[in-house]
């Protein structure tokens, strides 16, 4: 509490003494949201009891600019954490500050930050509220643009890790840098050329004392040399000419044995490549990826979410309606290829198919393996201390990870009525998850839900998913589902929504019916939302990032606010 203290009274005394100089007269910005959870033990769905009755997650942003200064804080409560969410998050504080400042050809901030170099393969830093992740850097990050079409950019620092005092503990230091020449600006005669090209590279390193590391093969104990830095490298480019986009970015990491990948010395490699084509009425996506054993983290200790220096981005599809989500693929940072296709297609207006309004057509692809690794000579695969494994750059594995199809129709039918049909086979493998030896999960979901507007500023919504597998073994894989809702929107300003999912195919366990009300009001840029009613185990997950969500029986409120 001091220490916040101390802050505030330090920000306020720069403000009031700038304002003194006749820098202030600039704009004071900001944004709150807080999440209050209420549940009760349910033995029925694993609903664990709530000591403290009541859980809530808060953070409040207050964001000032002038010009080209500008300066933040972020306040965070969680008192305590709601379910899902680290307990390491347990207090209150100021873990995100900032000044930033541009000159010339330079902005340079002071402080937290997020900053990410390409694709992110060797650097991201960023926040993902609804996971809680935030790897925030803290130190010092520089972006210079000399010239037209030029950005470079230098970052060091330290990442947030929960509350601890990161700069007291031995997690590790980040230092990087990255360039992105764009050659279409820096020469004028490719300015009004249907081609586009730029480049870009990275490197990013990391420090950590060594400390001491002790394996033991055949009953002998072997201490591990442990790299104090280790470095990480990346080029990308993107291409263009009219309607086709090429781009691909590709990375490599020095000898990295960490918790993760069980104290291997074998370097990592990543690679990503995208084609797009596009025109109206039609677009075309196709996306290819590689890792291999890519974990990077600034503490090799570390198997969470946190302290991730990197993001391995995800390829397969995101979904918005929950059972189409509940077997989401998460990134298999030691190792995984795969590829997926996105095809979207508007049937024009006035055709037999495409009717008086036309009719949108999505179809997705996407198959994730694991990589053909082979054992060094005499040891295990991924035995500490060793290569760890041998793979060639094309090889696929035998076990598959994940697969699916799914297509999506979206039909206006009349000014008022408008429909989507969705259907997904998927194919997910529960190692994924860290439960290896558990057979395949083979699952066909589909979609209805619609639209109609009643009149002037209202509308009803209704939908009906279902999810149909023979799987029935444990959390992971619970027989066949069911789920139908209504939501009803009034003026702009209400809405009023029930659900029910029922898992009435299970063996296993009691045929649970998960059901949900809640209400809710927007007033300018406030809005208060209230819900009651069951959540079921399962994983969320975020662009291949996941966390696990708990089972709840109980009230969850959100408030959130801006100015």
């Amino acid at each position: 509490m001091k220490k916040i203290i101390v802050l505030l009274a330090s920000v306020s005394f720069v403000f009031v003494h700038a304002n003194a100089q006749g820098i202030l007269g600039g704009k004071v910005t900001g944004n709150f949201q807080t999440d209050i959870q209420m549940s009760k033990e349910d033995k029925t769905i694993g609903a664990q009891k709530v000591d403290e009755k009541l859980l809530s997650n808060t953070f409040a942003n207050i964001l000032y600019t002038n010009g080209d200064f500008s300066a933040g804080v972020r306040f965070e409560s969680y008192l305590n954490p709601i379910l899902g969410f680290d307990k390491q998050y347990k207090g209150s504080g100021v873990p995100y500050r900032f000044v930033s400042y541009k000159k010339d050809f330079l902005e340079i901030t002071a402080g937290n930050y997020y900053e990410q170099f390409g694709n992110g393969l060797i650097f991201r830093s960023y926040e993902e509220r609804n996971l809680g992740l935030d790897n925030a850097m803290d130190g010092v990050r520089v972006v210079a643009r000399p010239y037209k079409g030029i950005i470079l950019k230098g970052v060091i620092g330290k990442q947030r890790y929960y509350w601890d005092d990161i700069w007291q503990n031995d997690n590790g230091l980040v230092r990087g840098i990255d360039g992105e020449f764009s050659l279409s600006e820096m020469i004028p005669s490719l300015a009004s050329s249907p081609v586009s090209l730029s480049l870009g590279g990275s490197f990013v390193s990391t420090y950590e004392k060594a400390g001491t590391k002790y394996i033991t093969r055949n009953n002998d104990n072997y201490k591990l040399n442990l790299p104090e830095n280790i470095g990480a490298g990346a080029v990308r480019f993107n291409f263009g000419y009219n309607a086709f986009a090429l781009s691909g970015e590709f990375a490599f990491k020095g000898q990295d044995p960490n918790a993760v990948n069980n104290y291997i010395y074998r370097k990592g490699n990543a690679q990503l490549l995208t084609a797009e084509y596009s025109i109206k009425g039609l677009g075309i996506r196709l996306e290819g990826k590689r890792i291999d054993n890519m974990s990077f983290k600034s503490k090799r200790t570390e198997t969470g979410n946190m302290l991730n220096v990197n993001y391995l981005p995800s390829i397969t599809r995101n979904h918005s309606y929950s059972l189409m989500s509940m077997y989401s693929y998460a990134t298999q940072i030691n190792g995984e290829i795969g590829f997926s296709a996105d095809i979207m297609y508007k049937i024009p207006k006035g055709t037999l198919l495409g009717g008086k309004y036309g009719t949108s057509i999505k179809l997705n692809y996407s198959n994730i393996h694991s990589l053909d690794m082979t054992p060094i000579d005499g040891y295990a695969l991924f035995e500490a201390g060793t290569n760890g494994y041998e793979t060639d750059l094309f090889s696929i594995g035998e076990e598959k990870y994940f697969s699916e199809i799914n297509l999506e129709i979206n039909k206006k039918i009349s000014s008022n009525f408008k429909m989507n049909f969705m259907y997904s086979y998927q194919e997910f493998n529960p190692i994924a998850y860290g439960h290896a030896g558990n057979p395949m999960i083979y699952a066909h979901v589909a979609v209805i839900d619609g639209t109609y507007k009643l009149a002037a500023h209202q509308s009803i919504k209704g939908e009906i998913q279902a999810l149909f597998t023979k799987q029935d073994y444990d959390e992971f894989a619970k027989g066949n589902w069911f789920q139908y809702g209504a939501e009803y929107n009034f003026a702009g300003h209400w809405f009023l929504a029930a659900s029910d999912q029922w898992n009435y195919g299970t063996e296993q366990g009691d045929k649970v019916h998960y059901y949900n009300v809640s209400a809710g009001c927007t007033f300018g840029t406030t809005r208060f939302s209230l819900s009651y009613g069951k959540q079921r185990q399962g994983i969320m997950c975020i662009g291949g990032v996941c966390r696990e969500v708990p089972a709840s029986n109980g009230m969850f409120m959100t408030i959130t606010s801006s100015f």
